[in-house]
């Protein structure tokens, strides 16, 4: 988007822009300094990215919300938006058993494809997007902050490394800082991008709650890890466990849930990147579709027919899968389409 289109929303769509609401309510006239720098800062690095919310590179989860930002500033690898991504959050104070729990599932879960997706808070956020981090898979760290400003600053390594395989988002313009009151609206985005959110220890204050209630409003579906009941640290899981939630012992509870939801994402993708293709010969790994039957075929059976390595199957069946020719189900593929 140029300055004249900007310049054109403006005049008779103002709303639709990413403007403070006290400009947009006021008789003064727009301040085109602000819009043009926010043009500036996207055009100052090749991983800057201003994703408006007619863009075909919008997640396409995020717009289903009932209030979608309008803008996100986007620092790092944009491809990280393609994939169905799960949010995993929980206590900025957990337990060394906790911070446990969520290194592994994260590591399972981007194995397995997803995107992890977290708040890089202390805590359970900070370890979740480490996870991904450690074995190269996309994390999206969604700030409370605009995204030039590193919060907490001891997290300045996960900011710096996790945009190049993923990427840091704010709907805040990019020099804002921690606002309190910021942190609770960009919850929604945490779980309004994902197919569903896991929450790792949280009390019964904590904003990991309302990430989850959000959750739940939005459609999706809602995880916790239940906990020690000496423990104050669980009180919020078992709250989320008694109203609903999904007891999560292992990643296949999560898979069992979020096969619908991960397909929509998918399908999403490949309309608005029209991704496709009609004959397997225009595939690059034709070998590994031949792995995958028209029943169940778990990914360990894709690695033993196809013979390559279980990072290099989990790569290239994502990839078929954005492109149509197989989907994921609970146990492992299923085959779409003959080439």
């Amino acid at each position: 988007m140029d300055v004249a289109e900007l310049t054109q929303r403006l005049a008779h769509e103002p709303q639709a822009l990413p403007l403070p609401e006290s400009l947009l309510k006021s008789s003064l006239s727009p301040n085109f300094a602000l819009v043009e720098s926010a043009l500036d800062w996207q055009q100052a690095a090749d991983d800057h990215h201003l994703i408006y919310l007619d863009s075909p590179l919008y997640p396409p989860l995020l717009k289903q919300i009932s209030d979608p930002p309008t803008v996100l500033f986007l620092k790092g690898n944009i491809d990280a938006l393609l994939f169905p991504s799960i949010a995993i959050v929980g206590s900025r104070n957990a337990t060394i058993g906790g911070k446990k729990v969520a290194y592994e599932l994260a590591t399972q879960l981007a194995e397995h494809g997803l995107t992890i997706t977290s708040g890089m808070a202390l805590g359970i956020d900070g370890v979740a997007h480490q996870a991904a981090i450690d074995i190269s898979k996309p994390s999206i760290a969604v700030l409370g902050t605009g995204v030039d400003v590193v919060y907490p600053k001891r997290h300045q390594s996960i900011y710096q490394t996790i945009q190049k395989d993923g990427c840091v988002i704010s709907e805040f313009w990019p020099e804002v800082k921690p606002f309190a009151g910021n942190f609770p609206k960009r919850n929604r985005i945490i779980s309004g991008l994902t197919i569903g959110t896991l929450v790792v220890e949280a009390s019964l204050k904590s904003g990991s709650l309302i990430t989850a209630r959000l959750a739940c409003e939005q459609g999706r579906e809602v995880f916790a890890i239940p906990g020690s009941v000496l423990s104050g640290q669980s009180e919020g899981c078992h709250k989320l466990l008694r109203d609903g939630a999904k007891l999560v012992e292992s990643v296949s509870d999560i898979f069992e849930e979020v096969a619908a939801l991960s397909h929509y994402h998918l399908e999403e993708v490949k309309a608005c990147h029209h991704i496709g293709g009609e004959s397997a010969s225009d595939l690059p790994f034709s070998s590994l579709l031949a792995s995958v039957g028209y029943e169940t075929t778990t990914i360990n059976d894709v690695v033993e027919h196809s013979g390559k390595t279980i990072e290099l199957v989990l790569e290239q069946l994502l990839e078929l899968e954005l492109q149509g020719w197989i989907t994921a189900v609970p146990g492992g593929y299923i085959r779409l389409k003959r080439s």
